[in-house]
């Protein structure tokens, strides 16, 4: 049985749940999940400045505490949603590794990471539900710690669930684009908001023996 990473981002998490489902009717499934439209909202409520660099959530102290909250509030939902199979885990707990960026604040970049939680609940046949916090704790990107984990377990493929269709260029959706492509495309600066994590994470996961697919977009080595 081959093992599936599922990225899901915040804005589709509640609707996720079946196509986790049914991915794990045949294959091992472990979820990655964000919560960006819930944090973003919980710092506005907070009177927080909500600031990206790259794609990227700079992160404060009291920014963190926010992000947490909304990660928990996010996981507790999804895992509800799909049922006993689901384990929740955090990433800080169960020993996620990220190289801190301080240009960004509490900010690590992730690094492949094979947690025993994660392998525990899938070897139980369970499917493991991730919130992409790092030892420190550190924020992590979601599509960067969804790459990451996919590299350190050992995963076949990662397979992105988004509110959008895929990587467009010049207005349409690309089937398969090549990582050097991927890469060059990324450093062209010409890419905006949250496709440029979610293609770098795409990229990482393909050099590190992972298939990797965005919408309809698939990234090949």
């Amino acid at each position: 049985m081959s093992l599936v990473v599922v990225k899901v981002g915040g804005a589709v998490a509640g609707d996720s749940a079946d196509a986790v489902l049914a991915l794990g009717e045949v294959h091992e499934v472990c979820v990655v999940h964000g919560a960006g439209p819930q944090i973003s909202l919980e710092m506005e409520r907070a009177g927080i400045p909500v600031e990206f660099i790259e794609g990227r959530r700079v992160t404060s102290p009291e920014g963190l505490a926010l992000v947490r909250a909304s990660l928990q509030r996010v996981n507790a939902a999804l895992c509800d949603a799909i049922g006993e199979r689901a384990v929740g885990l955090f990433g800080d707990e169960i020993g996620l590794h990220a190289k801190r960026v301080p240009t960004l604040g509490l900010v690590g970049n992730a690094v492949p990471t094979r947690p025993a939680a994660v392998v525990e609940a899938l070897d139980a046949g369970k499917i493991p539900v991730v919130a992409p916090l790092a030892e420190g704790p550190l924020n992590v990107n979601a599509d960067e710690a969804a790459a990451a984990l996919a590299i350190g377990i050992d995963a076949d493929e990662l397979l992105f669930l988004t509110d959008v269709d895929g990587l467009l260029v010049d207005g349409r959706v690309v089937d398969t684009i090549g990582v050097d492509d991927a890469s060059e495309l990324l450093a062209g600066g010409t890419l905006q908001g949250g496709i440029i994590p979610k293609l770098g994470a795409a990229v990482t996961a393909a050099r590190g023996g992972v298939s990797a697919t965005i919408g309809r977009t698939a990234v090949a080595r």
